[in-house]
């Protein structure tokens, strides 16, 4: 068999800290904003030259954190709970031959700004320093299949979960200037009920929490409701 090497062209600074909490595909929610910083020596503005025409582009990028855990022909997707098995190519799953994935995002915003090119996206899902092999223009005639079929991911994912929060998270939310929808962007993250499969079958109250952005979040969740008790700004 043929062996291929690739260059990084960039890193992605994302709000997402860490694996858990990250949604499982694209787009899912939008709040989520983040950049692409080109490295050297493909930081050159002409190599982005009318990229600004197309409102998304698809990421080719590396499952950096689960690379060296090696592959398995079968997964248990969590989609299905975590106890079905599935084909590794049937499912979008981190443990595959080649640990590359891909991910459509929306561009934002070209950044040229003491010699750094940085591309802002949102609506990513992708952890904070994925690097990232490749930029392709998403093209909505070609990409965009309304008769395809999803399998047994058919339709975007959908719980129950509710979100309230203590009055220190929604102040401490409302005072964000950088980060104004803040508030929005935890609420849709926690409705999405990043728990493990195993974990929602527990009874009782559960205590969690993430980081995200350069915040500290910790809520708990009881039956199908989140209640966000804290958020701290990490030093």
């Amino acid at each position: 068999m043929n062996e291929y090497q690739f260059n990084v062209i960039g890193h992605i600074k994302s709000p997402y800290k860490q694996k858990f909490a990250i949604p499982r595909q694209p787009g899912l929610i939008p709040e989520a904003s983040g950049q692409l910083v080109i490295a050297a020596p493909f930081n050159d503005e002409a190599i982005v030259r009318g990229i600004e025409a197309f409102s998304h582009l698809w990421l080719v990028f590396v499952f950096h954190e689960t690379a060296d855990k090696g592959w398995s022909p079968m997964v248990r997707p969590p989609r299905l709970g975590g106890n079905t098995r599935k084909g590794v190519f049937a499912t979008r799953a981190t443990f595959r031959p080649n640990p590359i994935g891909l991910s459509v995002v929306k561009l934002d915003k070209v950044v040229w700004k003491n010699g750094q090119l940085i591309l802002e996206i949102s609506g990513l899902d992708l952890l904070d320093g994925t690097p990232i092999l490749d930029i392709k223009p998403y093209l909505p005639y070609s990409d965009a299949l309304p008769s395809a079929k999803g399998g047994f991911a058919d339709a975007a994912p959908s719980t129950a979960m509710t979100v309230s929060m203590s009055e220190q998270a929604r102040i401490f939310c409302q005072q964000q200037q950088q980060h104004p929808h803040l508030q929005v962007f935890i609420e849709k993250v926690l409705k999405q009920d990043p728990r493990p499969p195993y974990k929602k079958q527990r009874e009782g109250e559960q205590h969690y929490g993430m980081t995200l952005y350069d915040f500290n979040i910790k809520w708990t969740v009881n039956g199908e409701h989140n209640h966000v008790t804290e958020i701290t700004q990490l030093l």
